[in-house]
């Protein structure tokens, strides 16, 4: 059987990506117009650099095969950047739930040597991706839903899209009156 991949959701990568944009492309404008002290060509490096780490970190993938779940990134991720993780299924002793600090609930996959590997939550075909774990472990999965629901990301997407707006209009408006060059 070929192995299964699961990617993570474009709807959080658009999201998540959109995000950092709206975040921190008006920062080299802000320096210019505030003579800051770091120059703007220094600002564009580090948002670039910041960039590119949060694609890498966005790319993770799931790989379902008969014998293992792996999750892994793409060989021009550094393995000291995003370092990912293999298990067999016969390994697999338990799927243990865990409260995050703002009081959500992830599922970690427990080793039979007491590791603890954390079940990607935010993979497109999450459904699909539990019942295999099910069908593959035994383990009884009816409990397990992801995270974030895609309602929450299509609300941030909306809001970010509306800061991308304003930051795109207060940049014109700057250009306009002679601010930024």
């Amino acid at each position: 059987m070929n192995p299964t991949i699961f990617r993570l959701s474009p709807l959080i990568r658009i999201t998540l990506l959109s995000l950092y944009t709206a975040l921190t492309a008006p920062l080299p404008f802000l320096s210019q117009v505030t003579s800051s002290p770091i120059p703007p060509a220094l600002l564009w490096v580090g948002i670039g650099l910041g960039a590119i780490a949060l694609y890498a970190a966005l790319s993770e993938r799931v790989v379902l095969s008969d014998r293992t779940i792996d999750v892994t990134y793409p060989n021009w991720v550094p393995h000291f950047f995003r370092k990912g993780w293999s298990l067999d299924w016969s390994d697999i002793k338990e799927l243990k739930p865990r409260t995050t600090g703002q009081g959500g609930l992830v599922y970690y996959f427990l080793s039979n040597d007491g590791q603890g590997y954390l079940l990607p939550m935010r993979v497109a075909g999450f459904a699909r991706l539990v019942k295999e774990v099910e069908e593959k472990t035994g383990i009884d999965t009816t409990d397990v839903k992801p995270l974030a629901q895609p309602w929450m990301y299509l609300i941030l997407l909306t809001f970010t899209l509306l800061l991308l707006l304003v930051d795109a209009w207060t940049i014109t408006n700057a250009i306009a009156l002679g601010k930024l060059t």
